[in-house]
């Protein structure tokens, strides 16, 4: 069995800027302030439209990226991906070269943070780098939190420096005779010819690599399917824009000779613009925002790898010790592994050139991730269920998997050669350690069961356990059909049969579908029965291929139906208690993945501790349904003549001002339950049910002064 299954999760701590810093901070440091010479001298001025293009060629890994993070928001990012879609085998090799190239990547940047510190201090540089490598893993082990924190400091210090440094830059540029001096700065255009430029292009492309890294802290962020892709694509614009209004500056600055050798392109350039500064202040900005880029790459760099191994301990393709948490949440052992791993290769490596290396497979797993995307869709596991989907698909996948091969071919063959070596190693440790001990297999074999081969019935349960720990959509319309559910209060004397025939009569009451259409479905549907969910309750539920509006019936039984009267599915044969709660739910086949969370929902409420007493004890239907509306997103609202809801008096739903999508969905009045519509009159003494989003309901409190 997994260990998955059974260890603890990490907090959710990281908030939209956490991951824009997350991204942008692992992609500014030997990009910007190392590459641009370097990248100069193999295409001339052209170097401006590479790194213009190169963002534009990592737009395929980070839709799909943000695709897989926002449907499986798990620790280890790529791992967990690629060995989800494409098996063990495939995740072990990109678990296991993730970390490393995420390892060689970090101590590469701790070194040219070491470099930049000794410009001022005279020190030297590699144990400078041991030591911050060993304060950023410190801050790694005590929590995400404290380390997203010191990472926003870095990013927010790293982009103001920047930003003013370009709008510096484009003003000195425009001070001159811009386009004389741009027509001879940039002839000619193509200084080494279109295979100098498409080198460049790969080159300079492994600069914007660091924006998929908030992938591996996935699990860690709040609302994932909001903030994963909106930080993403933030950071992806401010790099863009930076890099390439910045590499502009440094072309029409600095001596085309001159950039070409220059190590410190930024620094030099910065000491001709910034000139109007007291002293050395230019200088020293520069230096301050090197520090931060380098800084934060690492750091970032750090809280990635560190989920590697512990995705990987979590699923036992390395030993299970990797996956425990310390006592701040964080996974301990996995980062101190990572931290004396960079230790161990700055000290023995040329780590500079080992991490270009590096640079290759990290092309490959671009490639792999957007074959992934791929395979999850094709595999029509219905708990698939991303917050955000690629545009373009497949042809968006299909292009970054071809760019990345391109790329990686235009890499030289040592980096082949070293992608090939840690595949193998990988290949080779599965073998002799793992394959034993895992059972699962990946999203392929659903594709082959199309074919009518094996397929592995476990990720199905594991997707859906996390759409369930995802929640619902702010679109879901959950609180609306609980609020207009069907009640029936009945004695344990009904057959389920009968309730089921019951219920299917007043479903054709609401949509355009007979009762013995919607009756037949429920005796057809594959589950061969009712579905216990825990605290005495079981569900029903089917979907209907016409485009139908959610339908929810809460059934009470306060007598107890006995299970062994009830057609279970298979392997619930051994309920000992009394059924006192059935819900049938019924929606479109279209709309699968908001089926299957309000579902999932339905379960979570049921599973409080509270719930079967509150549901025995409730004394109409309004408490009924209230047991499973989210406290924040509903009120009672009692019409009375002698406070400010008397306004209500008289007036029709839809002349009421409700604040935002507010909405009536049912109206107590004199014991009756009436399903209110645009027309329905309000009377005094009516009991208003309204479900709405929490800042809509606080205002309605407010304004009617309810508790």
């Amino acid at each position: 069995m997994s260990i998955l299954n059974k260890s603890k999760r990490l907090k959710k701590e990281l908030k939209l800027f956490d991951v824009y810093a997350i991204s942008t901070g692992a992609m500014f440091s030997s990009g910007f302030f190392l590459l641009p010479g370097l990248a100069a001298a193999q295409t001339g001025p052209s170097v401006v439209l590479a790194y213009f293009v190169a963002g534009i060629l990592i737009l395929p890994a980070m839709f799909s990226v943000a695709e897989l993070s926002t449907a499986m928001p798990r620790a280890g990012g790529a791992y967990y991906f690629i060995d989800r879609s494409l098996g063990p085998l495939v995740g072990t090799v990109g678990g296991i070269g993730s970390w490393l190239a995420l390892v060689f990547k970090s101590a590469f940047a701790l070194i040219g943070m070491g470099a930049y510190i000794a410009i001022f201090i005279d020190l030297p540089i590699t144990p400078v780098a041991v030591a911050l490598t060993i304060f950023f893993g410190i801050t790694n082990v005590v929590g995400a939190k404290e380390s997203s924190w010191l990472q926003n400091v870095m990013v927010a210090t790293l982009v103001s420096i920047l930003f003013f440094y370009v709008f510096q830059g484009a003003f000195a540029v425009i001070d001159v005779d811009f386009f004389n001096v741009m027509r001879q700065e940039f002839t000619p255009f193509f200084e080494f010819g279109p295979q100098g430029f498409f080198a460049t292009i790969g080159f300079v492309f492994v600069s914007y690599a660091g924006l998929t890294k908030v992938a591996s802290v996935s699990e860690e962020v709040q609302n994932p399917d909001r903030n994963i892709p909106l930080g993403m694509m933030l950071s992806l614009a401010t790099a863009t824009f930076i890099y390439v209004v910045g590499v502009f500056i440094m072309v029409m600055i600095l001596d085309p000779e001159a950039l070409q050798k220059d190590l410190t392109p930024v620094a030099t350039a910065g000491e001709l613009f910034l000139t109007w500064l007291p002293g050395d202040t230019g200088l020293i900005l520069v230096v301050i925002a090197a520090i931060a880029a380098f800084a934060s790459t690492a750091n970032a760099g750090i809280m990635s790898a560190a989920r590697y191994p512990l995705a990987m301990a979590r699923d036992e393709l390395i030993p299970t010790y990797f996956s425990r948490l310390g006592r701040f949440g964080t996974p301990t052992i996995a980062t101190v592994a990572t931290t004396i791993l960079m230790i161990f290769l700055l000290v023995a490596f040329n780590v500079e050139s080992v991490a270009k290396l590096a640079s290759a497979f990290q092309l490959l797993l671009f490639g792999i991730l957007n074959v992934a995307v791929i395979v999850m869709r094709e595999s029509k596991i219905e708990g698939y269920d991303p917050g955000f989907k690629s545009p373009w698909y497949p042809w968006m996948q299909i292009a970054g998997f071809f760019i990345s091969m391109f790329l990686i071919a235009e890499m030289g063959l040592l980096s082949v050669i070293f992608t090939v070596a840690i595949a193998a190693v990988s290949v080779v440790w599965y073998f002799t350690y793992s394959k034993e001990k895992v059972e699962r297999e990946g999203a392929i074999y659903h594709v082959h069961a199309r074919l009518g081969k094996y397929q592995h019935e476990g990720l199905e349960r594991e997707m859906r356990s996390i759409m369930r720990e995802k929640g619902l959509r702010k679109e879901d319309p959950y609180e609306k059909a609980i609020g207009r559910a069907l009640v029936l209060d009945l004695s344990s004397d009904h057959q389920i049969g009968d309730i089921t025939k019951m219920v299917s009569e007043k479903f054709a009451e609401r949509v355009t579908i007979s009762a013995d259409t919607i009756h037949s479905l429920f005796l057809e549907d594959y589950r061969e029965g009712i579905i216990p969910v825990g605290n005495a309750c079981a569900i029903k539920h089917i979907r209907i291929e016409e485009d139908i509006d959610t339908e929810v019936a809460l059934i009470r039984i306060k007598d107890g139906l006995p299970f062994e009267n009830i057609n279970l599915e298979k392997n619930q044969k051994d309920l000992d208690e009394n059924l006192n709660s059935l819900i049938y739910l019924i929606s479109s086949i279209n709309r699968s993945g908001q089926h299957l969370r309000i579902l999932a929902h339905l379960a979570e409420m049921i599973d409080t501790i509270d719930f079967k007493d509150r549901w025995l004890e409730a004394k109409d239907e309004a408490e009924l349904r209230e047991i499973l509306l989210r406290d924040e997103r509903f009120i009672n609202l009692r019409v009375l003549g002698n406070d400010p809801t008397k306004e209500m008096i008289n007036k029709r739903v839809k002349d009421l001002e409700l604040p935002g999508n507010t909405l009536i969905t049912v109206i107590k009045r004199e014991g009756d339950i009436i399903y209110a519509h645009g027309k329905t009159k309000i009377e005094e003494n009516d009991r208003l049910s309204l479900i709405g989003d929490k800042e809509d309901l606080n205002q309605l409190k407010e304004k009617y002064k309810i508790d």
